[in-house]
């Protein structure tokens, strides 16, 4: 048996972080709702992350300095500002949103607005939580321990849990969490996540580009009672549409003008069947064939 021996001084922090992600997994995910001193909010997902105790209750998150250039995170910004933060677990409703919340937009940009999650107020503290959340864990920040000051330090967020909302639907009989029913999602390297009862799936990071946010999907699309909210979370993940050369091209294809004579005298059901089909597309991973057919409807 042989073994492929790594030590983190002879390696780039990138690769030694690839590692890390590849082997200490699945890790839950913090989904970190933070206001700055002047109440800009901030949405930030975090899988370096669990509890750690009960009594104080207590969980421990790290919004490590960016390892490109050591530059701390908006985060970890705010949470040194004003002392509170949101926790919120994710289920896998939410992960696209969630995904598309982790795009570094600049700061002010309001993460809820982009992924299109509905701000809650919290009671306890300031930051507002996010309602999708199956469980929301309203927190005071007790200690920051910096480990290092370069790129890839870790930035420990000790955190004691002083108010906690579960959705009543993830309970069971007995009132307590039912595992299925609350569905969580975990992060492990690359663009891999795991569904705690299903097992690993791909969620492609949007780091490399700008997604444009749910708030600029057209409110005929955006307020679909057809999409759900992965749905827009990858449509919002978009950022670039397609054009208009494009969308004539694909109006002009035998199957797409089927698709569309069959239901033209219907506009209710053609706009259902639409959605449906973009769905569909969006549940393959074909976010610009599903664009198309939603923009060709809406734009006639």
């Amino acid at each position: 048996m042989s073994f492929k021996t790594v030590n983190p001084s002879e390696i780039k922090t990138q690769e030694m972080h690839a590692y890390l992600l590849g082997a200490v997994a699945p890790r839950p995910i913090a989904f970190a709702s933070t206001i700055d001193k002047n109440g800009n909010v901030n949405l930030s997902p975090f899988s370096f992350f669990n509890a750690f105790g009960s009594n104080p209750a207590t969980i421990i998150f790290s919004p490590a300095l960016r390892g490109r250039d050591g530059a701390t995170k908006n985060t970890l910004d705010n949470v040194r500002e004003i002392d509170e933060v949101v926790i919120n677990i994710v289920s896998y409703d939410m992960v696209q949103q969630m995904s598309l919340a982790s795009t570094e937009y600049p700061k002010g940009v309001n993460e809820f607005v982009k992924s299109g999650f509905t701000m809650q107020d919290s009671v306890m503290v300031k930051p507002p939580r996010v309602l999708e959340s199956p469980a929301q864990m309203e927190c005071k920040v007790k200690q920051i321990i910096e480990t290092g000051t370069k790129g890839g330090a870790a930035m420990l967020v000790i955190c004691e849990i002083i108010l906690m909302h579960i959705r009543e639907d993830v309970l069971d009989e007995r009132g307590a969490i039912d595992p299925y029913k609350i569905d969580q999602v975990a992060r492990l390297g690359g663009n891999w996540y795991s569904r705690a009862a299903k097992g690993l799936f791909v969620v492609p990071k949007p780091l490399t580009t700008l997604g444009m946010g749910v708030d600029e999907i057209p409110e005929a699309i955006r307020y679909s009672k057809i999409l759900t909210g992965n749905d827009l979370g990858l449509l919002g993940n978009t950022e670039n549409l397609p054009s208009t050369e494009e969308i004539s091209a694909y109006a002009g294809r035998e199957d797409v003008k089927k698709f569309f004579d069959a239901l033209s005298g219907d506009r209710e059901n053609l706009t259902m069947a639409v959605h449906l089909a973009a769905h569909h597309l969006l549940e393959k991973g074909d976010v610009q064939e599903a664009w198309m057919v939603l923009l060709y409807h809406h734009k006639n």
